[in-house]
């Protein structure tokens, strides 16, 4: 999956900058904090090191999509205690956001820390029957993995 107008080099670049920041607090945000963000935020609290403090939150945020926490959990991911969260809700200090909407308005991070937008299509919005849905769902997740990987593993 490519993101639209984001070519492999660009996130690979930005992936490249977050490793070498090391920041201790990775937030990812998108407006309802119920698919792509929640499920970046399983995916990076696998990955991270230790002492990394990972986070997520919405502009707008809803409830944890059930795809989301199926999809994860196909890959060994627990994220069915999570629940969504707003800006407000996020501790500060922190390191680096990484905002995931594409469709929609991003929320904006008023704050100092390294801004990365990595714009994945919503598989909240997709349509279709259930299969269909999932897989829309398990694309975002693999290239959620794909990156978080390069970020946490280099």
């Amino acid at each position: 999956m490519r993101s639209p107008g984001t070519s492999d080099d660009a996130w690979r670049a930005e992936a490249d900058a977050l490793r070498q920041a090391r920041p201790s607090h990775v937030l990812f945000l998108c407006v309802a904090n119920s698919a792509r963000s929640q499920m970046a935020e399983g995916v990076a609290r696998s990955l991270a090191p230790e002492g990394v403090k990972i986070s997520s939150a919405g502009s707008e945020p809803t409830q944890v999509r059930p795809q989301a926490i199926q999809v994860l959990a196909e890959i060994g991911i627990d994220i069915s205690a999570h629940r969504s969260k707003g800006t407000d809700d996020v501790e500060r200090p922190v390191g680096a956001v990484i905002t995931l909407c594409a469709e929609e308005v991003c929320p904006v991070w008023v704050g100092d820390a390294l801004r990365v937008h990595w714009g994945l299509p919503d598989p909240a919005a997709a349509v279709g029957s259930e299969e269909e849905r999932l897989t829309a769902f398990r694309a975002v997740r693999d290239e959620l993995v794909r990156r978080l990987e390069v970020v946490f593993r280099g």
